[in-house]
């Protein structure tokens, strides 16, 4: 009769075995999950982007058309104020919430616009650069240079005198303003793997120089470029507001943040609502992008993935 052997296993090496680690997305959302700050800020970015989306379902007041009757009401809290105006009017009778709710609408686009077209310029020139390197790059990096020898509010001013006061000017002279961030980024990356094993294996195997380029260098690169585009939204909200601040950028009566500010700086000490608000709204905004930014790098560079 033939026996049969039977291994025992203790509990503790059981309880001691590995499990799998988190793989994709499951990875990513594990080491931002665990950041409580980049967490928060993700939530209150939704609901400023959903607040921008659904604006004209959340109010039923005009962000444009003035009202007389209704000039410089206090917040509904305060002594004086009225429920339909929740956080009060401005100096024309417009009501601030809904004001700040369109005005959500330009500081996310312009946001938007600006990181694009400084991630698509700013890659493109860096890869060339980084690729290619001798006087090409010489170049472009004395070009990049010298646009970071100005401090970045007061180029971007001298650029929208010269474009003209608007809002698309605002943004293109914005983005060039933080184009070199994203030429040096993505150059100093593609410098690093461009040596590696397996970028020479694909020069060996015949790739082409576009096809090592864009598919073999240029995803391994992706990382800091994203944390960097994610910090450039929450710079581009910020200097977007400070030129329509100073009359560059969006021109009254646009629902702008900065704008807005513009337009009530005189009656700052009998109105603190007029310049509070929209205040708290560039504050809250770009500080909960910054947050996200956080966690972006959390979850995104393996060196400072924790264990």
């Amino acid at each position: 009769m033939s026996s049969v052997e039977t291994k025992s296993v203790s509990p503790s090496a059981a309880t001691a075995a590995p499990s799998a680690p988190p793989s994709g997305f499951a990875e990513f959302w594990f080491y931002f999950s665990s950041n409580r700050g980049a967490v928060l800020g993700l939530g209150i970015f939704v609901i400023i982007l959903l607040m921008a989306i659904f604006a004209p379902l959340l109010t039923t007041h005009d962000p444009i058309i003035q009202n007389r009757d209704v000039l410089l009401l206090p917040p509904v809290f305060a002594e004086g104020g009225r429920a339909e105006y929740l956080l009060g009017t401005d100096p024309v009778g417009r009501d601030i919430l809904t004001r700040l709710m369109y005005g959500a609408r330009f500081s996310l686009f312009v946001g938007l616009i600006v990181v694009t077209l400084s991630v698509v310029v700013g890659v493109l020139v860096g890869l060339v650069a980084g690729f290619f390197r001798g006087k090409v790059d010489t170049i472009i990096m004395r070009l990049m240079d010298i646009i970071l020898a100005f401090p970045s509010l007061l180029l971007a001013l001298v650029l929208v005198a010269v474009l003209g006061p608007g809002l698309v000017n605002a943004m293109i002279a914005i983005a060039l303003v933080n184009l070199p961030h994203f030429v040096r980024l993505t150059r100093a990356s593609v410098m690093t793997e461009r040596n590696k094993d397996y970028v020479i294996g694909s020069q060996v195997a015949g790739a082409g120089t576009l096809r090592i380029m864009f598919v073999t260098i240029l995803p391994n690169c992706l990382a800091p470029l994203i944390v960097q585009a994610t910090l450039a939204f929450s710079a581009a909200i910020l200097d977007a507001a400070a030129l329509g601040f100073l009359g560059m950028g969006a021109q009254p009566p646009t629902p702008e943040w900065g704008t807005m500010l513009a337009e009530a700086r005189e009656f700052i000490q009998r109105a603190w609502w007029v310049v509070t608000f929209p205040g708290l709204a560039i504050l809250i905004t770009v500080l909960a992008i910054n947050l996200m930014g956080d966690g972006l790098r959390d979850a995104l560079d393996p060196k400072l993935k924790r264990s």
